[in-house]
């Protein structure tokens, strides 16, 4: 039963993930679709709510499972510790990250509130970066699960997150310059010279 029950975590634990991080893409999609002209846009509207309420429903699902038997799991390995629980401090930790992820579950489906009655105010920019969020999230939930060391977990953790500005950083500057400079294409803005037009004599009619 504990392996049946901990093969079933993990799979609650991928498909929230999973679920969360596509449901925040398909936010993205969703508040950039708002400027298209009409009747593009409504149409837009009308598929992604479509769409994010049956993730959403499949998200929650994931989150049941992962709440039910992460349970079941907490209090086998609790029993197994008995007089020394000063062990379990990675799991106290481990719960604190996920109360903070069922936080952030919670703002994801207030934002698909939002969206599914067009007052959303969440810029494409903004979403990019809460998105973000969950890979910390997810990064440092893992790095205490397998670690079992608040230590390990914090510097695996950091260490990504300072890996992953890096990768922005560069990301940022490579599309920068491989941007066209403004005016380069037409030299200011100037049209190119045009053929001139044929007349009688230089057109193929006329040589006969």
């Amino acid at each position: 039963m504990y392996l049946f029950a901990k093969a079933m975590h993990l799979v609650g634990v991928v498909s929230w993930f999973a679920g969360l991080f596509y449901l925040v893409r398909l936010f993205i999609y969703h508040v950039e679709s708002t400027a298209r002209p009409e009747p593009e846009r409504g149409i837009l509207h009308a598929q992604f709510v479509v769409m994010e309420r049956r993730l959403w429903t499949m998200t929650v699902i994931a989150m049941g499972i992962t709440f039910t038997f992460g349970t079941y799991l907490a209090v086998v390995y609790l029993g197994k510790l008995q007089n020394k629980l000063h062990m379990a401090t990675w799991l106290l930790v481990k719960l604190v990250l996920v109360v903070g992820l069922f936080a952030y579950h919670q703002t994801c489906g207030a934002i698909r509130d939002q969206l599914t009655e067009g007052r959303c105010r969440w810029t494409s920019s903004r979403l990019r970066q809460w998105n973000e969020l969950a890979t910390l999230l997810l990064v440092a939930i893992v790095m205490l699960a397998v670690f079992k060391t608040t230590f390990s977990a914090l510097w695996g953790t950091l260490g990504l997150l300072v890996f992953g500005v890096l990768l922005a950083l560069a990301i940022k500057v490579m599309r920068r310059r491989l941007a066209p400079a403004p005016g380069r294409g037409d030299r200011g803005g100037s049209t190119p010279p045009q053929p001139p037009p044929q007349t009688a004599a230089t057109s193929p009619r006329g040589e006969r």
